[in-house]
């Protein structure tokens, strides 16, 4: 029996947000004293979608963009682009030197990549992208936190307060576990245990909690053995917080998540097919695309092999998708 699909992208992103500041501190220590944590920082993903919508150079878990308050108070605001590499890419190098060039023509404004590379090939650490011609040169250096980095520091991360720590531990032992039910089970347990032993605030506990859970997929029955051992902890500590209310809550978003990453990555694909067919979109077309219902995007995916248009291809109707007699438990 195959293992539940593993899921990145949604729980890096919601950690990325809450923990911003221990995100800098933990893998860009040198980037985090350059800020003025006093100040406000702004994440922008609408606007960063706006600036490189067109410019789509492959697939990746989160790219953010965050506007904060420089130290040294040379500028009033700078920018930090973040992408999180779950795979290695030959173009990722020039997405990061992309991105912040259209940043930067933006908002007029200094602005720092960061990548971490989430990937499984040790020796991938790209970390910078230009070219040179006619005595003119255009280099884009980044730094980089490469995860299989530290895979040797397992005891070191689950000792430390920091939450991107605990996170990076859960994302090193979802990868140690792929295939193995029973060691993710047991991985999974000791991680929670972390979180209750801490005695950290409720809402940090449910925060970290549903990154865990979101990384660390299992089989239903096994699921349901980490919630009564859940049950238990919170009767033995006295503290209830995981309620049965919030793990619905948490059920419910994990499998919103799921399903939206599975409209995107379908989405993407069918926007590749359609280039490959009739050339650029227009920009009603992409619009269709980010809209979608997943129904429509099937039906448009198999009109694209027949149609003799562009418009064809969109005035395709969905077929209504006949209903299922089993239930599924969702995760």
């Amino acid at each position: 029996m195959e293992p539940p699909t593993d899921h990145y992208d949604s729980p890096w992103k919601e950690a990325i947000e809450h923990y911003f500041p221990e995100f800098m501190a933990f893998y860009f220590p040198d980037a985090y004293d350059g800020i003025d944590w006093t100040k406000e920082h702004v994440f922008l993903d609408q606007e960063l979608r706006a600036v490189v919508q067109d410019a789509e150079l492959g697939t990746r878990f989160v790219d953010k963009l965050v506007r904060v308050t420089e130290l040294s108070g040379a500028e009033s605001w700078i920018y930090i682009h973040i992408e999180v590499q779950g795979t290695r890419q030959a173009e990722f190098a020039k997405r990061m030197f992309v991105y912040n060039y259209r940043i930067f023509d933006r908002y007029e404004k200094p602005v720092a990549s960061l990548a971490v590379l989430a990937d499984e090939h040790k020796k991938w650490k790209p970390s910078s992208y230009g070219y040179s011609v006619l005595g003119c040169r255009q280099t884009l250096e980044f730094p980089i936190a490469k995860l299989t980095d530290y895979d040797e520091k397992l005891d070191e991360l689950l000792a430390s307060d920091n939450a991107f720590a605990l996170i990076t531990a859960a994302h090193i032992l979802t990868r140690q576990t792929r295939k193995e039910h029973q060691d993710r089970y047991e991985a999974k347990l000791s991680l929670v245990r972390i979180l209750y032993n801490r005695h950290w605030d409720k809402q940090r506990v449910i925060d970290l909690f549903k990154v865990i859970d979101w990384l660390m997929t299992l089989p239903v029955w096994l699921e349901t053995e980490i919630w009564q051992e859940i049950e238990t902890i919170e009767e033995i500590e006295k503290m209830q917080y995981i309620t049965s209310i919030e793990r619905i809550g948490i059920a419910k978003g994990i499998t919103q998540g799921i399903a939206k990453g599975r409209i995107e990555g379908e989405s993407k694909l069918l926007k590749r097919l359609l280039e490959h067919r009739f050339g650029v979109l227009p920009a009603w077309a992409t619009a269709k695309l980010s809209n979608a219902s997943e129904s429509a995007l099937e039906a448009w995916g198999e009109a694209v092999l027949t149609a003799p248009t562009l418009d064809s291809v969109f005035l395709t109707e969905a077929t209504p998708r006949k209903s299922k007699d089993t239930t599924t438990t969702a995760h």
